[in-house]
């Protein structure tokens, strides 16, 4: 698997660990990558909940999408406030805000989906109703006002003014351009609440949001997270990408729900896979003194994943919203953050701990 693959990468010739002085921990400052995917975010809560223990580690810049949009604006600006207590109290807040929102949607798994798996809800009355729908009308004629829930806790929870401080962590939003079809990266200057629901705009869920006159859908069509302005805005190294759409599934999807979540998986998966090759070509040229070092920068790639995890949820779980299942993600996201910990940390700014051939190729 994947994880194992991750697990099996050595050190770099001349690479020596960043451990101690003294015995104290060498301030380590890394990117992070957020990808989007509904409730799914709240695994991402979870793996920087336990990342944000840890007070030798900071954070220089953030690339997120949709759900990882909002957990970028959320923690950037609990950052702001009061560093990595204020960032886990804005996480755990939003999060918990986003159940308390939740429990009026008719979408909740039923005594049968409790029986055979307690957070999906494919045989839920709500959520097949609500799925057959949004196959049939648009959200402009399901929601004519427009109305989206998450507009009035993103403006309660997000300080826009705040994440423009200079000395905030600078934050990358991701979402696509309808009539362009082009990716759109709202950097901190230009972010407001409707740029963060631009990046979570599901076109069979909601209308397309406008941001200075132009309209934008969910940023994983096109990035899902986007790399790149992390690689040409900050300084860093080191991109450590939160890791939530399975790339690989062992069974063949066969039924009509199995095969479109399996193609949704995949296109939001495919930004993501043509960056990281990318990725690797820059960096085999640089290795292979085609490019200079000191010109082209050679990134140290991470990723923090429980594939087996997300693999088994299935896509419906993406829209359940009840406090359990957000803090049963959030309990996976803390142990997988924990054992990366264990195995990586003192790889961080001293080399990648990805095999992007063997995962991305």
């Amino acid at each position: 698997m994947a994880a194992d693959r991750r697990r099996a990468v050595r050190k770099e010739p001349g690479a020596t660990p960043a451990a101690a002085n003294d015995g104290a921990q060498t301030l380590k400052r890394i990117n992070l990558a957020f990808q989007g995917g509904g409730s799914h975010g709240a695994f991402t809560w979870g793996v920087m909940d336990r990342l944000l223990e840890e007070e030798w580690l900071s954070f220089e810049g953030i690339s997120g999408t949709s759900a990882g949009a909002m957990n970028a604006a959320v923690l950037a600006c609990g950052w702001a406030r009061d560093k990595h207590r204020g960032a886990r109290e804005g996480l755990d807040r939003f999060w918990r805000r986003i159940a308390e929102a939740g429990k009026t949607s008719p979408m909740k798994p039923s005594w049968l989906d409790q029986m055979i798996h307690p957070y999906r809800m494919d045989y839920s009355p709500g959520y097949f109703f609500f799925d057959l729908m949004t196959r049939l009308f648009s959200p402009y004629e399901l929601n004519p006002t427009g109305y989206n829930p998450l507009r009035d806790i993103l403006a309660e929870e997000v300080d826009f003014d705040l994440l423009r401080r200079p000395d905030c962590i600078k934050l990358f939003i991701s979402a696509t351009n309808v009539r362009s079809g082009k990716v759109k990266v709202f950097d901190t200057s230009e972010l407001c609440v409707d740029a963060l629901l631009a990046s979570a705009c599901l076109p069979f869920m909601f209308h397309a949001v406008e941001v200075d006159g132009e309209h934008y859908w969910d940023g994983g069509y096109m990035g899902n997270p986007a790399l790149f302005p992390l690689i040409y805005a900050c300084q860093s190294k080191d991109i450590m990408i939160v890791q939530i759409n399975p790339l690989h599934r062992e069974k063949l999807p066969t039924s009509a729900r199995e095969i479109l979540e399996r193609v949704n998986e995949i296109s939001f998966n495919s930004s993501l896979m043509r960056e990281m090759r990318a990725v690797h070509f820059v960096t085999r040229l640089i290795d292979q003194g085609q490019l200079s070092g000191e010109q082209y920068k050679k990134l140290h790639i991470h990723i923090v994943e429980a594939q087996q995890a997300m693999v088994d949820l299935g896509a419906s779980t993406k829209l359940n919203a009840s406090l359990d299942f957000l803090l049963h993600l959030k309990g996976i996201g803390r142990e997988t953050a924990d054992g990366w910990l264990a195995r990586h940390q003192d790889a961080l700014n001293q080399y990648g701990t990805v095999d992007l051939v063997e995962t991305f190729f």
